[in-house]
């Protein structure tokens, strides 16, 4: 299986990818540099963006421009003009958290996790934002990650990476409330469950961080296939291009030793696979 690099950016924690059909690109962020990057399918060329402050995830919105899931705040920012425009702050005074994993459910509305970046302590909390309301869904979490919903819209995938459990949550799609959770897999040391997506087969795809690997499982929670990587921390993936038949995955080189990263001289790049299935497009911010 060829696994290839996308441009010559290296990320110091890579995430969040983001694939936007309309323009052909592929959105994700460095949330340590900071940074926000895309990649022109057509151009085939890499746009980098500074950022003020670090930011998590981001989504990309249906009538243009992006919503950033930042440090302090979710934001609306243009790339066009650099504006950036802070729209909620459900924790702007706890300064040690910050925004992590965040992605869109079916109907256009942003779920997004924070978390204490300076100590693991379960400090986070599971929000959802319509573009009017940011609620609180669930607390007590420390690592906020792997948000997906299943292709049938029933089921949203949520995982607390400290604990190494991806967990499945019964979902209404209507109201965007979470009903009961399960166990829908464990995943073995050191690895722990990353960033996280659907193919059109209904099979999870996730990104093993320390793992060396992305999982692939079954609707039932089984483990169906692992694709060795070539770097120890791959952190999320995204189906994209023209068929949605390409697997995008953003990669992290944080906290590695000179000899690990001669070693993995890909450790923070965007990679690149064909895994021989399909995706599905990821939905635009509705607001």
């Amino acid at each position: 299986m060829r696994i290839e690099r996308i441009g010559d950016t290296t990320d110091i924690l890579g995430e969040g990818p983001v694939w936007d059909p309309r323009a052909r690109c592929l959105w994700w962020v460095d949330i340590r540099r900071p940074a926000v990057r895309r990649f022109d399918l057509r151009a085939q060329h890499t746009d980098t963006w500074a950022m003020p402050e670090m930011v998590g995830s981001l989504a990309v919105r249906r009538n243009g421009g992006l919503l950033l899931a930042m440090k302090s705040a979710l934001a609306y920012w243009s790339p066009q003009s650099g504006a950036i425009e802070k729209v909620a702050a459900p924790e702007a005074h706890r300064p040690a958290q910050r925004f992590n994993d965040g992605k869109c459910d079916p109907r256009g509305r942003f779920f997004a996790g924070t978390m204490n970046d300076l100590a693991r302590e379960p400090d986070g909390t599971l929000y959802r934002f319509d573009g009017r309301q940011c609620i609180a869904l669930r607390g007590g979490i420390t690592i906020p990650n792997s948000l997906a919903w299943s292709p049938d819209r029933r089921t949203m995938i949520f995982s607390d990476s400290w604990t190494r459990e991806i967990g499945a949550f019964a979902y209404d799609e209507t109201s965007g409330a979470l009903g009961p959770r399960r166990i829908f897999a464990r995943i073995e040391p050191p690895a722990i469950p990353d960033g996280a997506t659907f193919d059109a087969q209904g099979y999870l795809w996730c990104a093993l961080y320390d793992g060396w690997k992305i999982a692939r499982f079954t609707p039932e929670g089984r483990l169906d296939r692992a694709i060795d990587l070539p770097v120890q921390r791959p952190t999320s993936c995204q189906f994209g291009g023209g068929n949605l038949d390409i697997l995008f995955v953003t990669t992290a080189s944080q906290r590695l030793t000179p000899e690990e990263l001669a070693r993995q001289p890909l450790a923070g790049a965007l990679l690149a696979i064909d895994v021989g299935v399909k995706g599905l497009p990821e939905p635009y911010f509705a607001a």
